[in-house]
């Protein structure tokens, strides 16, 4: 017998092998229909997979969130029946699910293109409609090979010989469809629905070695609804209209090139922006946080004793030194992070106690290696800037610290437009890592009790979550994923306790009894990568940035040359209140202008003609509005000098 537990805690026992299928029937008709899938010690299996052992059971609807990810593996067994039945002879190699959909790669002399996907999505919606179940074999290796090779599948000949000895072959059919996988899949192809879309194509090397044959993938995104997929295809428009590297081009901001892979080009308008973001940051910090700066390029012994050279050598550029002299030959590594370099500093002279905690920050430009089909605009770069922190504390002071830090980044998303739908997932322990089983289970336990607390002082506004195995190789991390304008998540911050950087340093402190103790450090980032945060800034503000933000703040506009006087003495008032103006004074008609700066993005237009130049006004046109509204000169920039201060100095002003 099997004793399997049902979500409201009942407990019943059942032979041994009962499927999942029959429980369901037993217990209901209605129940067994609407069931697509089961949950065994929350791990999902096929509904007519045999019960082995005692288990906590759940029936897994179609309505489910956990069944979205087999709706797409679903129907990316779907597309590969299709692709075959119109094109034989085609073979078929992989078809994972990815992130927002799915993909599967075929071979094919004649790559296919965007133009098949009306005759595929028809054959899909078939074989959709044909409702076939989704049944499961295991095979032999023997067998499974020849069959394969019989159809000409010599992909799959490959991939099976991958598979290690110990484990099982598994084959699904859909009816007299079928393919190798490890599953699991609903009951039938009818439970996939029509909410998909094939999205693109694209080239693939097969097992990405580019010795090996090119394949055509074909991605596609599936959703349980239709009005899910219809969100998500008006989320890809909109986010194709915010595209950060769209409005790089359009505002003057930024570019990229060849001569520099994965490196920022600011120009002077991006600048500004990045500038006025790392300004914000340093105000934030300033009081709590001394800033330092280490080496951009430190020798290859740091990083072994770091761990970095063994667990993040890939990732990291590496140079010898080009002296003639032997002692001159020596293995340097650009910084990938700034933590070593900080662990040095706070080694540098002794500390007590009394002196922690010690914070230090710094705006420190890393550079990883990214491969160049990763690279992304701003969003993933091989060189960046991080507005790192790392905080030297004692057992005792981490939980504060922690909170502190919380407190902060909660703080510093608020004022760049980031206060709704915020959550913050628990990092644990990966399968490679450095430091004591009993040095993790200490850090998780404070980390842990950190993360109720917080979601407790949020009123639960605040969502948390555990994110298993995903922690730094030194120690457990809490990241922060905010949401922008148009509902995508993006993770920022992080906390990252650590237990083992400083003791393979042998940093310490004299403790209160005389003894040295090894400190915890806390590695912390709020934007985390500026160029990137810059990058969601722009896309979440649609290029639209608050006053505070934007490179040009106002332009004053001239309707006729009599105003030309005027329209100077404006802006040289307005650059007296900090304000980032420019002037208009060109031979062009005032609506050509308007035009432009709108495009530009530029938040207030003041136009001034003949006679606001006699009235000493100034007819202002906000970004986005057909509205102008006339007032006094100095109101007029006052207001604007008002709405321009950062919202950190706007709080500090108030409470003087």
């Amino acid at each position: 017998m099997v004793a399997l537990t049902f979500p409201d805690g009942a407990r019943r026992e059942y032979p041994d092998h009962i499927t999942g299928l029959d429980i369901a029937k037993g217990i209901s008709p209605s129940l067994a229909k609407r069931t697509v899938a089961m949950a065994l010690d929350g791990t999902l299996a096929d509904l007519a997979d045999p019960i082995e052992k005692d288990a906590k059971i759940e029936f897994v609807s179609r309505e489910d969130p956990r069944a979205l990810e087999l709706i797409r593996h679903d129907a990316a067994h779907v597309l590969a029946e299709a692709v075959q039945s119109l094109w034989p002879g085609t073979q078929v190699t992989i078809g994972p699910v990815i992130e927002n959909g799915f993909y599967y790669d075929f071979f094919r002399n004649q790559p296919f293109t965007p133009e098949d996907f009306a005759a595929i999505e028809k054959k899909m919606c078939e074989i959709i409609a044909r409702d076939k179940p989704f049944t499961k074999e295991v095979w032999s290796r023997e067998k499974a090979k020849q069959v394969f090779r019989d159809k000409g599948e010599g992909f799959k000949v490959e991939l099976i010989d991958a598979i290690p000895e110990d484990q099982s072959l598994k084959i699904y059919k859909q009816g007299d469809w079928f393919d190798l996988c490890r599953g699991p899949h609903m009951t039938s192809t009818g439970k996939v629905g029509n909410a998909f879309k094939l999205m693109k194509v694209a080239g693939a090397y097969w097992r990405g070695n580019s010795d090996n044959p090119m394949l055509t993938r074909i991605y596609g995104t599936a959703f349980a609804k239709q009005e899910e997929l219809d969100a998500y295809l008006k989320q890809l428009e909109e986010a194709e209209k915010r595209d950060h590297r769209k409005l790089g081009r359009e505002l003057d901001l930024f570019h990229f090139q060849e001569e520099g892979p994965g490196v920022v080009f600011w120009h002077a308008k991006g600048w500004t922006l990045f500038q006025a973001i790392i300004a914000y940051m340093r105000r934030r910090l300033a009081g709590d946080y001394d800033e330092v700066n280490a080496p951009q390029m430190l020798d290859k012994s740091l990083w072994e004793t770091s761990g970095h050279w063994d667990w993040y050598r890939e990732s990291m550029f590496a140079a010898q030194s080009a002296g003639d002299e032997a002692e001159d030959k020596r293995w340097f590594a650009i910084k990938p992070m700034n933590c070593p370099g900080h662990v040095q500093i706070f080694k540098h002279g002794l500390k007590s106690y009394r002196d922690l905690p010690v914070r230090l920050a710094e705006f420190g430009v890393v550079h990883r290696y990214e491969p160049s089909g990763a690279m992304h605009g701003l969003l993933r770069v091989r060189g960046f800037t991080q507005d790192d922190a790392h905080i030297f504390c004692t057992e005792a002071q981490l939980a504060d610290e922690c909170l502190k830090i919380n407190d902060l980044i909660l703080s510093v998303y608020a004022d760049f437009g980031f206060e709704s739908d915020l959550v913050i997932k628990l990092s644990t322990r990966p399968e490679k890592r450095v430091g004591s089983d009993a040095s993790w289970d200490h850090a998780e336990a404070v980390m842990s009790k950190v993360l109720e607390q917080i979601a407790q002082r949020s009123g639960n506004r605040i969502k948390t979550s555990i994110n298993p195995g995903e922690g730094a190789f030194y120690g457990p991390k809490f990241e922060y994923v905010l949401r922008d304008a148009i509902g995508r998540d993006w993770q920022c911050g992080t906390t990252q306790v650590d237990f083992n950087l400083p003791e393979r340093f042998d940093a310490f402190y004299i403790d209160s009894d005389g003894s040295k103790k090894t400190p915890v450090m806390v590695h912390r980032a709020i934007c985390g990568s500026l160029e990137r945060f810059t990058g969601i800034l722009l896309e979440h503000f649609a290029g639209h940035l608050p006053l505070w933000l934007a490179p040009k703040q106002a332009v004053v506009a001239t309707i006729t040359s009599d105003a030309d006087d005027y329209a100077r003495e404006v802006a040289k008032a307005a650059r007296r209140l900090d304000l980032r103006v420019d002037a208009d004074l060109r031979n062009e008609k005032i609506n050509y202008k308007v035009r432009e700066h709108s495009l530009a993005k530029v938040p207030a237009l003041l136009v001034v003609g003949k006679k606001e130049a006699e009235t000493r006004t100034v007819s202002i046109r906000r970004l986005g509005s057909e509205k102008q509204t006339v007032m006094p000169l100095d109101a007029a920039l006052a207001s604007l000098a008002d709405e321009a201060l950062p919202p950190d100095v706007k709080r500090m002003r108030q409470a003087a």
